[in-house]
């Protein structure tokens, strides 16, 4: 779950403190339907009409990309309206553990900002010394977001949601985003993440849509720009710029959104990616020849 800059090369391992503890009572799936990566991918290319012929040439170009590089890997890309095509079965449970932070921290951080009970530049220590423990005097929760990275921040910002509302982060993900953006596959068990396509997709065509919702107009663009000045490597807020227009988030898996041609992009590769991620990127976003 490590924050990562999109040309990173080298993500950090993940440990099993990195992510969010389940809730209490929360559904545990059916061994028989959770999916590892390999597991999720189906042979065929599934399209969707919905994006005419662009979506074949952007499915034929991504095929192109992961033959001989990682064939297993499962992939999608889409826009508000939903898929537009993929690889992997949309109803089937994906371990999405790495994509915690962006699925489940960011958005709850995002509707606390949204109701004013937490404000990006006020100091930690101003909501409580539970709230700033561990984390440098002055930090604040624009800090952590745009200006650190790793467990230790993520860890941190987590605290600081449960201590300002005295539930656990699953259950502020699955209450105040989740369930009404319609995610009802998206849930913590085991100590990790599990959530089906179908669930992603309406999550990052959420963030694309004009319409508001549970994740803010105002908190997707404020966290689509840039907010660290001129220190390098550039970061939003979570999220890390990139060609195209694109802002992107994880290592393995990662995610992809972009306001600028209203397409968001998936990638759940079975080892870790290094240039594929890249590749990958370039196949779904970058503009043909004739557009």
């Amino acid at each position: 779950m490590t924050l990562q800059s999109d040309r990173s090369r080298t993500p950090e391992a993940a440990t099993p403190t990195d992510r969010p503890e389940a809730a209490d009572g929360a559904d545990r799936p059916d061994p028989a339907d959770v999916a590892d990566v390999a597991g999720a991918v189906e042979p065929a290319y599934v399209a969707d009409a919905a994006d005419g012929a662009g979506s074949a040439d952007v499915g034929g170009r991504v095929r192109g990309v992961l033959q001989g590089a990682d064939q297993g890997a499962g992939w999608a890309f889409g826009g508000p309206d939903g898929i537009h095509g993929g690889s992997v079965a949309g109803g089937r449970l994906l371990d999405v553990g790495g994509l915690v932070p962006v699925l489940a921290l960011w958005p709850v951080i995002g509707s606390l900002v949204a109701e004013e009970a937490l404000r990006l530049h006020t100091p930690l220590a101003a909501y409580g010394a539970e709230a700033a423990s561990g984390t440098p005097v002055g930090a604040t929760t624009h800090h952590l977001l745009s200006h650190s990275t790793g467990p230790a921040a993520h860890a941190a910002l987590t605290r600081l949601a449960e201590h300002l509302t005295g539930s656990p982060l699953a259950e502020l993900a699955a209450t105040r985003i989740w369930h009404p953006l319609g995610m009802t596959g998206t849930r913590f068990a085991d100590g990790t993440l599990y959530a089906p396509l179908t669930d992603l997709a309406r999550f990052l065509g959420h963030l694309l849509s004009p319409a508001d919702h549970a994740v803010s107009r105002g908190w997707v663009s404020e966290s689509l720009r840039i907010r660290t000045g001129e220190l390098n490597p550039a970061r939003g807020l979570l999220w890390h710029p990139a060609p195209h227009g694109t802002w992107s988030y994880g290592e393995s898996p990662t995610v992809w959104v972009s306001p600028r041609v209203h397409r968001w992009a998936i990638l759940l590769p079975t080892h870790l990616p290094g240039p594929l991620r890249q590749a990958f990127r370039e196949a779904v976003f970058a503009p043909t020849p004739y557009a």
